[in-house]
């Protein structure tokens, strides 16, 4: 049920780039705006192109996030190449700001259905991902750090007129991400277990976050459980629901909103 949600959100994505943004040079956001931009100044596809350019980032991404999330971004990455190669690029409006408008609309639907069950849409979010995780910095400021620069290079590229429809399409694609899924804001997790040892471990080298750990009983049972709270971003929380599962099917999680953060938010 997940990938095929994952694969609907990519079709929808790719709807949005290929009768809306791409027949008029109009950039998305992150690798997949990179894709468009030289697939509009080379003869390369587009869709080979995003695959192409979020390959490394994959390899990267295995390696300091994991096997589950690399996993689920291959299949959000397939099949959004798959789709921008097989949709004909056609502009359904001849009205270039109506394009840059729903473009973007609909591109956000669709990265906000990815990432609520992927946990990621590839390219760029992987980088800010890891970057967050050894720093305070959230992964919505940089990711609209990097998508500056996207902006400034459709500028540079076409006219910028086009970079100001390109803003546009971006501000109005991260507005319908942030309606769909939040993902740069932290929550508090607490898990009750009496695996907490072997949790412990297992969090610490996956994922780069503090734990801080107190010892409690059951009400009822009276039994001695461990009781973990750490502050994650909502990026993180599906590897780490996995991982307390697979010690302790029992484990009880709860998972509350975190208004502010003051402190070291990375694992020392």
């Amino acid at each position: 049920m997940k990938n095929l949600v994952v694969i609907v959100g990519s079709l929808i994505v790719a709807f949005g780039f290929n009768f809306f943004l791409v027949p008029y040079g109009i950039l998305s956001s992150g690798i997949s705006g990179l894709a468009i931009l030289i697939g509009l100044v080379t003869p390369f596809d587009i869709g080979l192109m995003n695959l192409l350019l979020n390959l490394p980032l994959l390899i990267l991404g295995y390696i300091k996030l994991g096997r589950t999330i690399t996993i689920n971004t291959l299949v959000c990455v397939a099949s959004l190449s798959a789709f921008l190669y097989l949709l004909p690029a056609v502009p359904i409006t001849d009205n270039i700001l109506l394009s840059a408008i729903f473009g973007g609309i609909i591109g956000g639907i669709g990265v906000g259905l990815i990432l609520k069950y992927s946990g990621t849409s590839g390219g760029l979010d992987i980088i800010a991902i890891i970057l967050s995780r050894t720093s305070n910095v959230s992964v919505g400021l940089l990711l609209t750090g990097m998508n500056g620069v996207i902006v400034l290079i459709s500028g540079a590229f076409f006219d910028w007129n086009i970079a100001l429809y390109t803003l546009l399409s971006i501000y109005l694609t991260g507005k319908m991400i942030d309606t769909l899924h939040t993902d740069h804001i932290k929550l508090t997790m607490q898990i009750v277990t009496t695996k907490g040892e072997s949790i412990r471990k297992e969090l610490l080298d996956s994922v780069y976050r503090g734990i801080t750990i107190t010892e409690g009983y059951g009400g009822y049972t009276q039994e001695t459980k461990h009781i973990l709270m750490m502050v994650v971003t909502r990026y993180e929380t599906m590897q780490i629901k996995k991982i307390v599962r697979k010690y302790d099917k029992n484990a009880f999680i709860n998972i509350f909103e975190t208004i502010e953060v003051d402190g070291q938010f990375a694992k020392n």
